[in-house]
């Protein structure tokens, strides 16, 4: 992104009004093993944390500034032996309990926890049902759910039934999809739970241009279970004026084959995502069906960018960027995918048109990672509030 325009944070999302002095909520954010907050801050330093990314995991540690304490889980030092339990204990369970165990002193002494999967909320609930009764009652948790109620229909009954007990142990589900609102309302008609708009920091962006190239330069992102890769690859090989790049880790190398303008890499550092960014015609985003917004990240970077996308209209991505700033095409066809490709490329005046209107969403439409720090708040400190 060689061009950029930067917003300061004051004035466009204003934060939550603090609690009175030394009435700050102590609030203990637990993450992934691999998402360490001190790990994550050296590579985003170092420019290896590939992505547009906050200097805290999530962007998380913004809730300082709204007048919360805030703590961040710590990764145990592991050898072979430690690891190879923690991975037994993971896949008996679902979930990394042993994790939030070597974290057991910090959740309890919190006011609240807040989660950014299943997998992290689980665990919490699992040591709160075991430890969390005291007389001085215990944190409130926040457990916010990505991919759970996209197989929630497939588990076990068994495995339904542990986690249903988990989840009674949860004061707040929330989840970044409307779709997946919808399931848990009717798995868990009495739960609290909330819609909660993911967002990346928005601060900086690059404005619209035309964008043209010979040939066309198209670029996909991402490593989440749900792209779907072979939809794209067959929608795009051999297209003579398209040239087809694929950063991911997991998409199948075996497509390259016998698709000469098809290449799949993966980057070393944000500069090499930056110059891939900038040099692009257009960004597309296939998907499977799913309901947790899968895509979503790779969006906002696109409208930041100032690139037109086309995407596959699945898991509720229209509460984000609506039909106005994305082309949206059914999942699994490439047909159509192939079709609205071509339609934006002859047409780049429409493509800048979609990039205008998502990137003013992003902008000025409560879509980013202030905005998804400061609705953690105002829900936190509705809980606490509850609670006296």
């Amino acid at each position: 992104m060689n061009e950029h325009r930067t917003l300061p944070l004051a004035g466009r999302h204003p934060p939550t009004a603090p609690d009175p002095p030394g009435a700050e909520p102590k609030v203990f954010v637990h993450l992934a093993f691999a998402q360490d907050a001190q790990e994550w801050e050296r590579r985003w330093r170092a420019g290896t944390l590939i992505g547009l990314n906050d200097p805290s995991p999530y962007g998380y540690a913004r809730a300082r500034a709204m007048g919360c304490a805030v703590a961040f889980s710590r990764a145990a030092k592991e050898g072979v032996l430690r690891k190879a339990v923690r991975y037994a204990v993971r896949a008996l369970l679902g979930f990394d309990y042993l994790h939030a165990l070597h974290n057991r002193e910090a959740i309890l002494g919190s006011d609240v926890i807040w989660t950014h999967s299943e997998s992290q909320y689980l665990a919490v609930a699992l040591l709160l049902a075991i430890y969390g009764r005291r007389p001085s009652g215990r944190p409130k948790l926040l457990g916010q759910s990505v991919w759970l109620f996209d197989r929630w229909d497939d588990l076990t009954a068994i495995r339904r039934a542990f986690f249903r007990r988990l989840i009674r142990e949860v004061d707040l589900l929330t989840t970044l999809s409307p779709e997946n609102l919808a399931v848990i309302r009717r798995a868990f008609p009495g739960k609290r739970c909330e819609l909660v708009l993911f967002g990346i920091p928005s601060e900086k962006w690059t404005p619209p241009r035309v964008r043209v190239s010979r040939p066309a330069r198209i670029v996909s992102l991402g490593n989440d279970r749900h792209r779907d890769w072979r939809t794209l690859v067959a929608a795009l090989r051999g297209q003579p004026d398209i040239e087809l790049t694929i950063v991911s880790g997991t998409a199948p190398v075996s497509l390259m084959r016998d698709a000469a303008n098809v290449r799949i890499v993966q980057l070393a550092d944000n500069s090499e995502l930056q110059s891939l960014m900038h040099e692009a015609t257009l960004m597309v985003v296939p998907l499977k069906p799913n309901r947790h917004a899968s895509g979503i990240t790779v969006m906002e970077e696109a409208a930041l960018e100032g690139l037109p996308m086309v995407v596959s209209g699945t898991g509720g991505l229209e509460a984000y960027f609506d039909a106005r700033s994305a082309c949206y095409v059914p999942p699994g066809d490439p047909l159509a995918l192939r079709e609205a490709v071509h339609s934006l490329l002859a047409a780049p005046e429409r493509g800048i048109l979609l990039a205008q209107r998502a990137q003013a969403r992003m902008r000025l439409g409560g879509l980013g990672c202030q905005d998804y720090i400061a609705r953690h708040v105002e829900l936190t400190r509705a809980l606490l509030g509850d609670a006296r």
